[in-house]
């Protein structure tokens, strides 16, 4: 059992690095060090799904004070060498995991088996569920929960939520497909089944608008079930004059009544949307 008391006692004042006995800085030190490896191994999450995808905030602590405790060294992987604090993530082969060369996990990741890593970096923290596919160059922040039967494709952008700890992580549900060079940060949150277009960027302050009905509906901050999404834009007045501002648009639902291949199929040809 993990003692969360004396990672948030640390988190929160972090002079007393300084002033602890040895024997207190080797309890913290089991504490967070137990912490990143049940993250490592999936039996702790940043993301709790079950509790409507709540925020485990002593979690986030375990990593910002394992950053703390940890020293800059020489890391070697295979023929090449990196100097950092956080090791990679260590393949056994008995994962389930496609990982081609030069996909990078750190340590403190957990992707599950059925996964296919291309080139692509995915950071601490994260979580990446069965079936997923993280397409090349793709990067997957810290603490970003990535469901299962994602596609994120080349490019794509998945922002890290560290700090503050109470804040929600980037979370894309099941089933989601998240165009080429698409950007999702600052907690946002897309929901099962999205179809998010090739170049959209979505911030925790992003209009989200759905054009779909008679007059326009807005969201922040989230994209519903089953949503298509492309680039927009809103115009917006200034000093200087009226300028277009970047919005996501919502300008149709995928049919529930299909499955993934064939819905996102439907999806490109009924509305047309670049991926």
């Amino acid at each position: 059992m993990i003692d969360h008391s004396i990672i948030s006692e640390f988190f929160k004042d972090p002079t007393l690095l300084a002033s602890a006995t040895s024997e207190k800085k080797e309890q913290l030190q089991t504490a967070v060090f137990t912490a990143i490896e049940g993250l490592d191994n999936g039996s702790i999450r940043v993301v709790d799904r079950e509790r409507g995808f709540a925020v485990n905030t002593w979690v986030k602590e375990a990593i910002l004070l394992y950053f703390r405790l940890r020293n800059i060294e020489l890391i070697e992987c295979g023929p090449f060498r990196y100097n950092d604090k956080i090791p990679l993530k260590h393949w056994t082969g008995k994962e389930g995991v496609r990982v081609v060369p030069q996909a990078l996990a750190r340590i403190g990741t957990f992707i599950e088996a059925g996964a296919i890593l291309m080139p692509s970096y995915i950071n601490i923290g994260a979580f990446v569920g069965a079936g997923t596919m993280v397409d090349t160059w793709a990067t997957v922040g810290s603490c970003a929960y990535i469901g299962k039967n994602v596609h994120l494709s080349g490019g794509v952008g998945i922002g890290g939520v560290l700090e503050p700890v109470q804040a929600k992580p980037v979370i894309v549900e099941d089933n989601a497909f998240v165009g080429s060079r698409a950007i999702l940060v600052e907690g946002v949150h897309i929901e099962e089944g999205a179809v998010i277009g090739a170049g959209v960027t979505i911030t925790g302050s992003t209009k989200i608008i759905d054009v779909t009905g008679s007059t326009p509906k807005e969201y922040k901050g989230r994209v519903p079930k089953n949503s298509v999404v492309i680039p927009g834009s809103v115009q917006k007045n200034y000093p200087a004059g009226s300028y277009g501002v970047p919005c996501a648009l919502i300008i149709g639902t995928r049919k529930e009544s299909t499955n993934l291949k064939t819905s996102l199929t439907e999806a490109l040809r009924d509305f047309d949307v670049s991926v």
